[in-house]
């Protein structure tokens, strides 16, 4: 998994005015939850791009005035309006301890449906695991070398590697879609046979 680090100051006053004096400041507040005690802080919103905005996943070292912790993030908080970043919920990672987290999904090989023109369709982009920290993947790989026009793979298809899938089994993560131009040819195609 890949590593980033975050370097945050403890928050002392938790009311609204002081976050929105934070905010505006462009600071990001934060909490980080999951081991003894949870630690209020806040950070530069610059330092969170790479982690918000990128698909891949990420174990942060969270710096906060000195002392270190492993975390992975939790959930976000956004403005309704300006998209603008509010808030950050971090859970602090233990060895021996699982964790619940979304998985990026990364397809591999060529499907057959897709070379005879059909399209590929993303329905899952994550896929919701559990795992001990040490067995986080940056991603899942899906085999799609199978993918006939009009088929789709599931969830219960992929080989979980020490870690339990929690999505629904039964739950399309892509589909190989006939385009129109496609259907209308074999119709025509059909129609001609008769």
């Amino acid at each position: 998994m890949q590593k980033l680090e975050i370097i945050g100051f403890k928050r002392a006053n938790l009311g609204k005015q002081t976050t929105k004096e934070l905010r505006n400041e462009s600071f990001v507040p934060g909490v980080l939850y999951g081991g003894g005690e949870q630690v209020h802080f806040y950070a530069p919103a610059i330092l969170f791009r790479d982690l918000v905005y990128a698909p891949e996943v990420y174990e942060v070292d969270l710096n906060v005035e000195g002392t270190h912790y492993r975390a992975i993030l939790q959930d976000l908080q956004f403005h309704p309006v300006n998209e603008m970043l509010l808030h950050v919920d971090f859970l602090e990672l233990q060895d021996d301890k699982p964790v619940k987290m979304d998985v990026p999904v990364r397809f591999i090989g060529n499907s057959p449906g897709v070379l005879l023109g059909g399209k590929l369709v993303t329905k899952l982009r994550k896929l919701r695991i559990k795992a001990l920290p040490a067995n986080l993947p940056d991603a899942i790989d899906v085999d799609i070398s199978d993918l006939e026009l009009g088929k789709s793979i599931k969830v219960n298809k992929v080989v979980p590697n020490n870690f339990e899938i929690l999505s629904n089994p039964s739950a399309p993560i892509a589909t190989v879609t006939i385009p129109r131009a496609l259907k209308s040819a074999q119709m025509e195609e059909a129609r001609g046979k008769k």
